[in-house]
């Protein structure tokens, strides 16, 4: 009897040792069964918690954990999921095995923001998003990956919507003891300290290292007792302060990753730059060649060959920039050992090398130094071409080497619990492996695997999870400001309406408001009693962007009338959580950016697996999706000068869409209630984009026409 008890002691605490561990991955943030085990843990502090299991394993006692796993089904289910971790993370059949078994050193990718969680608020936008996009499928790829980014201690604003609708920022406090993090040690012991040179000062930062999945994400902090106040703080905020802040955010991220990565013994295979805020980082790379004994021909060529470079932004007032004088004096020192001048240094980053008065361009630096780039769908690439064309001159615009691999997300992390057992129980518990094999999805087709029934009834539950999810919201935002309680909530909303989301970043050229922008006509379509439809929206404008805070107000103000009240809500705080529950619930999701503004766009592609359609301009990604059969464009390629003649077209574009194609195929309803023909277009939809637009599929094109390059 002893003997058993304590084999069973025994048992019990090596299975709490390791769901400790499991809760220090992230794995968890893309597997339901894991949650699920967390979550049944301890239910409130799940959900107080923001859904991080490692909190809720940092506040539960060995004691406690002990006993619970003498719950017998707990403990299998413990014992299952665990297993579920070692296959994932031991095995050595993957993707990247069979096809990139040449890329033996990791690659090293640079982002000054990654998305990977709700409880992870590290990220401002869709960039952050797509970067912990790409490395959770580098990980499902068996990719050699590493992350570098900024650890944020005040991440990105929580928003806060007033009385007066304009937006509020506030910024919490993010504790590295309630985040799945470690602070990276040298060999000897203690934290590893490595240094930047900013100006006339050396600023030290140390390391965190968090492991999602098979890969890892290093996140560099300046917060320390050795940095002069000013500096300790350069971390804190996503994109926050003036441009001395960014640019030393940028030679952080850029420079610093790079020593870091030395400082592990790691030589990456590829240098990829996300986005412009990083290529500083080839600046250091060629000062080690440089040192180690290139000529300056040879050294250039070198770090080319090591790095390569992704644009995102169609507008050449999104890049980074800055001023001659504010780079002699932040590069000054750092230079001086390079051999060159300042004016070396400064025709890195020019257009023009020799013209004194061009600002210093990150994308530039990049494109100089890369031997490859690309923009993120095939449109954005065409727009790329033509906007750093004078780059190449005598290159005809269509041989600009800027190619494009457009972006995708990971649907497993996007795929809400209900949507995850739905396809667990038609398409095998295996499906989320099959998210590159276009066959594969063809079996949407049939209705043996999925009768149209089955798939209204998902709807309606996805639906209703939303609505639910929406009104508890509402009721919070509106009693802060000192509104009513629930009463007022409970019929907010309606489950049987068609459903139309818009969310995303409220940037102007975004155009939120387009929808109103014929307040009688769009009236009429919201308040027709028989065929009954609703918009939510949800997003945050740029702190110093008052126009897109403008936009804001003015949906709050639609929220507000009296004929439109309960049909039109805007859900304050938008993250990872609110964006999931969206792109489950919603039917129908509307895009209206000024084309050609939207490099690519993801929101949209991650309906698909919820049996969600498209309503888009024809930009981004959806330019590639739409086929006429799998959701709905909002006018053509057509692009007036003219932007307020464009919006009025794209105004009446998107009402002819609603009134004479959308809302009457929702509404259309066989003897048995179902909407056969909507249905018919939900197929054709999960069939052609889900694995289409899959960052699966977008890393491996990543990996095949550039990493193995």
């Amino acid at each position: 009897m002893t003997t058993h008890r304590k084999k069973s002691s025994n048992d019990h605490n090596h299975l709490s040792e390791r769901l400790r561990a499991m809760s220090a991955n992230i794995w968890w943030t893309w597997n339901p069964e894991a949650q699920r085990l967390f979550f049944r843990l301890a239910p409130q502090l799940w959900r107080d918690s923001n859904h991080n299991a490692f909190e809720v394993m940092r506040e539960i006692s060995d004691q406690e954990l002990t006993a619970r796993l003498h719950d017998a089904d707990f403990a299998h289910k413990a014992r299952t999921v665990l297993a579920d971790f070692d296959a994932y993370t031991q095995s050595e059949s993957t993707w990247a095995r069979r096809h990139a078994a040449k890329l033996k050193n990791p690659v090293a990718y640079f982002s000054a923001e990654f998305g990977l969680h709700e409880s992870l608020p590290i990220y401002s936008g869709g960039l952050g998003v797509l970067s912990g996009d790409h490395i959770k499928s580098a990980s499902d790829l068996g990719l050699p990956f590493i992350g570098i980014t900024l650890f944020y201690r005040e991440g990105y604003f929580q928003q806060r919507i007033g009385p007066d609708g304009w937006q509020q920022e506030l910024y919490p406090a993010n504790k590295p003891e309630q985040f799945p993090i470690t602070l990276v040690e040298s060999n000897a012991g203690g934290r590893l300290l490595n240094s930047v040179q900013i100006g006339h000062s050396t600023v030290f930062f140390q390391a965190w290292a968090m492991r999602v999945g098979r890969a890892t994400l290093y996140l560099l902090d300046t917060n320390l007792p050795e940095n002069d106040l000013h500096f300790q703080g350069l971390t804190s905020h996503v994109y926050g302060g003036n441009i001395d802040t960014r640019i030393g955010q940028e030679i952080v991220l850029g420079i610093g990753g790079v020593r870091l990565l030395e400082s592990l013994g790691v030589t990456p295979s590829v240098y990829h730059m996300n986005e412009g805020h990083s290529a500083f980082l080839v600046l250091e790379l060629l000062l080690r060649e440089l040192k180690a004994g290139s000529d300056r021909g040879e050294a250039e060529r070198r770090v080319r060959s090591k790095c390569m470079f992704t644009t995102h932004t169609p507008v050449p007032a999104g890049h980074d920039r800055f001023s001659p004088e504010l780079m002699s004096h932040t590069f000054g020192s750092y230079w001086s050992t390079s051999g060159m001048s300042m004016e070396d240094l400064l025709a890195f980053g020019r257009i023009h090398a020799t013209d004194a008065a061009e600002n210093f361009t990150m994308t530039v630096l990049a494109l100089h130094m890369s031997r490859a780039a690309n923009g993120v769908s095939k449109l954005h690439g065409s727009v790329s071409r033509e906007m750093w064309k004078d780059l190449y001159p005598g290159t005809e615009v269509k041989n600009v080497p800027i190619g494009s691999v457009t972006n995708g997300v990971h649907t497993p992390s996007w795929a809400s619990v209900h949507a995850h057992d739905f396809w667990n129980q038609r398409l095998g518990v295996d499906w989320t492996d099959k998210l590159m094999e276009p066959k594969f999805w063809k079996k949407i087709q049939s209705e043996e695997l999925a009768s149209d029934e089955e798939l209204w009834a998902l709807r309606y539950a996805l639906r209703r999870d939303l609505v639910e999810f929406a009104r508890r919201r509402m009721r919070e935002q509106t009693m802060r400001v000192g509104g009513d309680g629930w009463g007022a909530f409970s019929k907010m909303l309606s489950p049987d309406a068609l459903t139309i989301g818009f969310a995303r970043r409220f940037a102007t050229y975004k155009r939120a408001p387009l929808v109103f922008r014929d307040f009688e006509k769009i009236l009429s379509l919201l308040t027709n009693h028989d065929r009954p439809v609703q918009i939510l929206f949800a997003g945050k404008a740029h702190p110093r962007d008052n126009e897109g805070k403008k936009f804001i107000q003015k949906i709050v103000e639609f929220t507000h009338h009296p004929l439109l009240y309960g049909k039109v809500v805007l859900l304050e705080n938008y993250d990872i959580n609110v964006a999931r529950h969206l792109v489950s619930g919603c039917d129908v999701w509307l895009n209206t950016p000024r084309r050609p503004l939207e490099a690519s766009g993801t929101s949209g592609q991650k309906i698909g697996i919820h049996g969600g359609l498209n309503l888009s301009i024809l930009d981004g990604w959806w330019r590639e999706g739409y086929n006429g059969e799998n959701g709905w464009a909002i006018g053509d390629d057509g692009n007036d000068p003219d932007q307020d003649r464009q919006d009025a077209l794209d105004a009446e574009h998107l009402y002819r869409a609603l009134a004479d194609k959308v809302i009457p195929e929702f509404y259309n309803r066989d003897e048995a209630g179902i909407p056969r023909a909507w249905i018919r277009r939900i197929r054709n939809a999960m069939e052609t984009l889900v694995p289409m637009f899959s960052t699966d599929r977008m890393v491996a094109e990543y990996i095949t026409t550039y990493y193995l390059g």
